[in-house]
């Protein structure tokens, strides 16, 4: 089968690099040249026997826009455009509205599996038709982990890219969770070797996971993260899952909890707090720090 990538960064270099180990001929485009099989996405569209599938992997907004109102006016009745960045769900729905007056076609696919996707294989959550699922599922079967899990196709379109905000709210609780063990564990005057607990969780544990891995692995580069500020951006999802919890009215402390702390790692010092320290002050007379 073949595939025009758009976005070819380590992310995507990488997924090319697993779909061609799988047999299906892939060409890519990219905005730096050295990585690119072709100047521009006339010249990928060109390239690609119709019906065409093209998948860009570029960042979410406004890039992501530009890429797919070009590919519209480039593309022929019947090909399939697929996004696989971390588009808000909320985009989905329209540009296949836009699309289909074209008689071009949509999916949104939420990636996961970051820069080791391309040895282990990327989870996949699919929203659209069925028909372009399956038109795609030998891509789909390149890029998944073998075996039964790894593939999802989730609903109509949106579903893709709300499943994988879902997924990466989730993740930013699992990763505050394992964070705030982490510092009692280091702030406690009974254990000495933090490091060697976190590997005693990694076989055998109920908290064992690939994210429990990937701390193990930091720790053995920096037992104490005496490297690493303690400074943690973050790509929107979170935040997106937060106000659907909201919309939904449905509980979601821990993911909450774990968007705003982030927000607080980027206050060198909060100005909540300090409101908080002068108050104590006035009511109680507790002590203050100066600056």
């Amino acid at each position: 089968m073949q595939l025009g990538l758009i976005g070819l960064g380590r992310m995507g270099g990488n997924m090319r690099d697993r779909i061609r180990a799988a047999g299906h001929e892939v060409v890519g485009y990219d905005h730096h040249p050295e990585n690119s099989d072709v100047a521009n996405l006339a010249e990928l569209v060109e390239k690609l026997a119709a019906p065409r599938v093209i998948w860009t992997m570029v960042p979410a907004g406004k890039i992501t826009e530009d890429t797919i109102n070009e590919l519209a006016d480039l593309l022929s009745e019947g090909d399939i455009i697929i996004d696989g960045g971390n588009s808000k769900f909320t985009d989905d729905a329209p540009r296949a509205e836009r699309l289909k007056p074209k008689g071009v076609h949509y999916l949104d696919v939420g990636v996961s599996g970051g820069i080791w996707g391309k040895t282990n294989g990327y989870a996949l959550m699919v929203g659209g038709d069925e028909a372009d699922v399956q038109r795609c599922q030998p891509i789909f079967d390149a890029l998944k982990p073998e075996g039964e899990f790894g593939f999802a196709h989730a609903g109509t379109h949106g579903a893709g890219h709300y499943a994988k905000m879902i997924h990466n709210g989730i993740e930013y609780g699992m990763m505050q969770a394992y964070g705030e063990g982490y510092e009692i564990l280091m702030a406690s005057e009974l254990v000495h070797n933090v490091p060697a607990v976190i590997k005693s969780w990694r076989e055998g544990s109920v908290v064992k996971s690939w994210l429990l891995d990937l701390l193990d692995r930091a720790l053995d580069a920096d037992p104490e993260l005496a490297q690493i500020k303690g400074y943690v951006e973050d790509t929107g999802e979170g935040r997106w899952t937060v106000d659907e919890a909201v919309r939904l009215a449905v509980p979601a402390h821990v993911l909450a909890a774990s968007i705003f702390t982030r927000f607080e790692s980027r206050q060198d010092d909060s100005p909540a707090m300090k409101a908080v320290a002068a108050l104590r002050n006035q009511f109680g007379g507790h002590a203050v720090k100066s600056v």
